[in-house]
């Protein structure tokens, strides 16, 4: 490659958000409908877990057969990890909302990244092309900030 040669890659961009009272109640808005949606599924895990295994003990000649206890265990196991699984990720959203619940107003807040493309050639510094920054405030780019 001679000196005069660009390259185009993709570099990672985060985004901030300025906290304002729009912000903070989309925020809680989208927490607290994870927070349901984590509740109705625990919900349907223990009732479809126990319809499998009613029906496994129903369809079984010997409910107290060691094969058919062995394949209501596996069940119930199965459902546990599960359930332990989306406990969890309640409480990391009950984390979170307690967490945006404290942010003051005009605080920014890292809210995610986004992909972009940059040109680079030789003499350029890698590491400042690579770290840019948009700050948002409800919904609107305040500023592109570059390392």
């Amino acid at each position: 490659m001679s000196d005069g040669t660009i390259l185009t890659i993709k570099r990672p961009i985060t985004v901030r958000a300025v906290v304002t009272p729009t912000w903070k109640e989309e925020a809680e808005r989208e927490i607290s409908n994870g927070i349901a949606n984590a509740d109705q599924q625990l919900a349907q895990l223990e009732q479809e877990g126990q319809t499998v295994v009613d029906q496994v003990r129903r369809q079984s000649a010997n409910p107290l057969d060691p094969r058919v206890q062995e394949q209501v265990a596996n069940i119930q196991q199965q459902v546990a990890g599960k359930r332990s699984e989306l406990e969890e990720q309640k409480r990391n959203l009950l984390q979170q909302q307690a967490q945006v619940r404290e942010l003051e107003m005009d605080q920014i807040v890292e809210q995610g990244q986004l992909e972009s493309s940059c040109e680079i050639k030789v003499g350029d510094n890698l590491v400042q092309k690579m770290q840019v920054a948009i700050v948002v405030k409800d919904g609107v780019i305040q500023s592109i900030e570059e390392a």
